[in-house]
C-alpha cells in the first residue's frame, strides 16, 4: 500500500483540485494512504522535525509547497517528491508546474478580441507563476501594439494589506481607461475590486477584470463576479499520481515536469464591456452578446441603430476587427463550448440550444476554432470525468 505525505496547503481552491485528481487516480490504482501533516507541525519541529516524520512513517513519497532552502533536507528521504512551484522550479525533483506564459498570451487575446488598446498586469512578487503570466501577457500586448502597464505587490493580508495597499490605490487610479486588467490569480483579482469600490473605478466599464485558477468563491465575492481563466488542474493531480505510482514503482527513475495548462474562460460580469468607441456598435455588440442563440441577421440589427447594412457592417468592421457574421459565430461557439464542458447533452440538443439550426457542419466549424471536434474537445476538458 502506497504512503503519500501531503505537505501542500488545503486552503486554495487549486490545491484542492489538485487533490480531487490525486484521489481520484488513487482509487482506481490503489489503495493508497494519504497523510497531511497539521500546520503547528512545521512551527513546533521545523523542516527536520517533518522530514523525521517521513522516515518514522515510511512516507513512500511526498507533496509538497517547499521552499529552495529545504531541498536538501528533502534529498536525505530518498524517495519520489512532488514540489508544487512558488518561487521557482525545482532542478532536482519533480514539478507540478503549468504553462504561465501561454496562460499570460491566452489572457492578452482575450483583451485584444475586445478591442482594448490599454492592458495592465497586477502580480504577485518573486514567484514564477506570476512571473512568467507577466512575461506572456507582456509579449502578447507588445505584439498587438497595445500599451502595457505592470504593479506587483507582496501576497498582502491583514495588517500588511491595509498598510500597503495604497500604492496599488495609486497605481490603478493612474491606469488609463479603459483598461483590460489581468491578475497573477483570482485572489489577487479580488484585491483589484476591493480597491475599484473604494475608489468609485467602475467595473467593468472602466476597467475589465480577468482572474485565473476560477475559484467559484473568491471570484463570486465581488461585485461584479470576477471572469476567470479555469485550468486544467483535476487532470494534473491525476497525472501526478500516475507519475507518481511510475517512480515509486520504478518504472520511471528521472523526476519529471507536470503541466497544467490553461483550458478556457469562465466568464462573468467584470469582463461583459468591449473597448468600443461607437454606440452604436456597442450596442449591436450588446444586443448579439444577449441574443446569439436566436435567429439574428444583419437587417434585424439596422433596426437598433440608424445605419444602412452596408454602413452597419462597415463600422461594425471597423470596431471590432472582424465581420458581424463571425462575430455571432464565435459567441456560439464558445457558447457550444461552453455547454460541452458543463453538461452530458447530445452534441445535437448542444447545437440547437446555442443558436445552430443546421448541425450537419457543427463538427467542421468547431473544429475550425477549437482544433478538436466537438467530441475530442469534450473528452480532452471534461473535468467531471478524469
Amino acid at each position: 500500500m502506497i504512503k503519500v505525505l501531503l505537505l501542500i496547503d488545503y486552503s486554495s481552491e487549486f490545491s484542492r483540485r489538485v487533490l480531487r485528481g490525486l484521489i481520484q487516480y488513487s482509487k482506481e490504482h490503489g489503495p493508497w494512504i494519504f497523510y497531511r501533516l497539521p500546520s503547528y507541525y512545521k512551527a513546533l519541529y521545523g523542516k527536520e522535525g517533518i522530514v523525521q516524520w517521513a522516515k518514522e512513517w515510511h512516507a513512500d513519497a511526498i507533496i509538497a509547497r517547499w521552499d529552495h532552502e529545504g531541498t536538501d533536507l528533502l534529498k536525505t528521504l530518498n524517495i519520489p517528491v512532488i514540489l508544487q512551484n512558488y518561487k521557482d522550479r525545482s532542478e532536482y525533483f519533480s514539478n507540478l508546474t503549468g504553462d504561465y506564459i501561454g496562460t499570460g498570451e491566452m489572457a492578452a487575446q482575450f483583451f485584444v478580441k475586445r478591442r482594448y488598446t490599454n492592458f495592465a498586469f497586477y502580480g504577485n512578487k518573486g514567484v514564477v507563476w506570476s512571473r512568467e503570466r507577466a512575461e506572456g501577457f507582456r509579449k502578447a500586448v507588445e505584439k498587438s501594439g497595445g500599451n502595457y502597464y505592470y504593479f506587483e505587490s507582496e501576497n498582502l493580508s491583514g495588517e500588511q494589506w491595509s498598510s500597503s495597499h495604497m500604492q496599488l490605490d495609486d497605481w490603478l487610479l493612474s491606469l488609463p481607461k479603459p483598461v483590460g486588467l489581468f491578475a497573477c490569480d483570482d485572489s489577487f483579482a479580488l484585491q483589484v475590486s476591493e480597491i475599484c469600490k473604494i475608489n468609485n473605478i467602475k467595473i467593468p466599464e472602466e476597467i475589465s477584470l480577468l482572474g485565473v485558477d476560477n475559484d467559484e468563491l473568491i471570484c463570486n465575492l465581488s461585485d461584479p463576479p470576477i471572469s476567470s481563466i479555469v485550468l486544467d488542474v483535476e487532470k494534473g493531480g491525476y497525472e501526478a499520481g500516475r507519475l507518481l505510482n511510475r517512480l515509486i514503482t520504478a518504472e520511471k527513475k528521472e523526476p519529471f515536469n507536470i503541466i497544467i495548462n490553461p483550458i478556457r474562460f469562465e466568464l462573468r460580469k467584470s469582463t461583459e464591456k468591449y473597448a468600443i468607441s461607437n454606440d452604436y456598435i456597442s450596442k449591436v455588440v450588446n444586443h448579439i452578446e444577449d441574443n446569439f442563440t436566436a435567429e439574428i441577421n444583419i437587417e434585424t440589427l439596422t433596426r437598433f441603430v440608424p445605419l444602412s447594412r452596408r454602413n452597419l457592417e462597415v463600422k461594425f468592421k471597423q470596431e471590432m476587427g472582424t465581420s458581424i457574421y463571425q462575430f455571432i459565430l464565435n459567441c456560439r461557439i464558445e457558447f457550444f463550448a461552453h455547454l460541452l464542458l458543463t453538461t452530458d447533452k447530445p452534441l445535437f440538443d448542444l447545437a440547437l440550444e446555442s443558436g445552430f439550426n443546421d448541425c450537419k457542419n457543427i463538427s467542421r466549424i468547431f473544429k475550425k476554432f477549437k482544433g478538436f471536434t466537438p467530441l475530442e474537445y469534450r473528452q480532452k476538458y471534461n473535468h467531471r470525468k478524469i
